[in-house]
């Protein structure tokens, strides 16, 4: 049997067990022999992720969901082929990402990024159960708690563990945050109130779909939502801003017939 390194009690990362990064975080939350892992990443680690699992002695058979934070191809990708690989799991998502992963949304899911020359297969899947917020999946004698984070993605989702935030793209060690791209269902306004939710809770500690787990600090995310906010008012962010300022002070000097300075 390979030891389990368990990031947290009753909870192993695939990255961290394996101490080389596949792609995103995979998470292994158990309770006795019943487990769940949140996100899958690339189709091509599905197998080697597995094989891990396998050899950290857990029963195949006992796999009892497969979750989706998100419908990102680089977290969903494999999600097809794990779900024939653990044929008694449920695959779970929000019911917006059921439907990008059902009709196989190509831009939503960011397969297919023409203006970076990304075109990666995204195989379509039935999604099982969908869950939203307040949802609650059971694992033995625990359970995981859904939270709607919506923000960088449609659909997104975080699962609260105990004292733990399984906490999607929502926020990063280094106080970036998930890709914001209106083509791909982005919404600042909304994010800026995902943060402050994962700010103001008792959670001590998130766990990103993107590097390493960290401590639920006021600071840094207050300093995330600031910069969010600022974003919401700038014309670099396009369609996802909600205003542009220099419009309404060009409107006023434009009506006094101010010169330029």
């Amino acid at each position: 049997m390979l030891t389990r390194r368990e990031l947290f009690p009753n909870v192993i990362e695939m990255n961290f067990q394996a101490r080389r990064r596949f792609g995103c975080c995979v998470y292994l939350v158990f309770s006795d022999t019943d487990w769940a892992l949140v996100d899958i990443g690339y189709e091509d680690t599905v197998q080697e992720i597995i094989d891990l699992i396998r050899d950290m002695d857990f029963p195949l058979a006992n796999c009892r969901y497969l979750i989706a934070t998100h419908a990102d191809a680089d977290h969903v990708q494999g999600l097809k082929r794990a779900a024939e690989l653990l044929p008694a799991a449920e695959t779970v998502a929000h019911p917006d990402a059921k439907k990008i992963l059902e009709n196989g949304d190509r831009i939503a899911s960011y397969a297919e990024i023409p203006a970076q020359q990304i075109s990666i297969d995204m195989p379509t899947l039935a999604i099982a159960k969908t869950v939203k917020e307040g949802d609650v999946l059971s694992l033995g004698d625990q359970q995981l708690e859904v939270w709607d984070t919506p923000g960088h993605a449609t659909g997104q989702l975080s699962f609260r563990f105990g004292d733990l935030l399984l906490s999607g793209d929502n926020i990063f060690r280094d106080g970036c945050v998930g890709g914001i791209d209106a083509h791909h269902g982005s919404d600042i306004p909304e994010f800026i109130a995902s943060l402050k939710r994962i700010q103001s809770s008792d959670v001590k500690w998130l766990l990103p779909s993107h590097g390493p787990a960290f401590k639920n600090d006021h600071a840094l995310l207050q300093s995330t939502i600031d910069r969010l906010d600022g974003y919401q008012h700038m014309a670099d962010f396009g369609t996802c801003a909600v205003d542009w300022p220099l419009l309404d002070e060009w409107d006023d000097e434009l009506a006094k017939g101010t010169s330029p300075e």
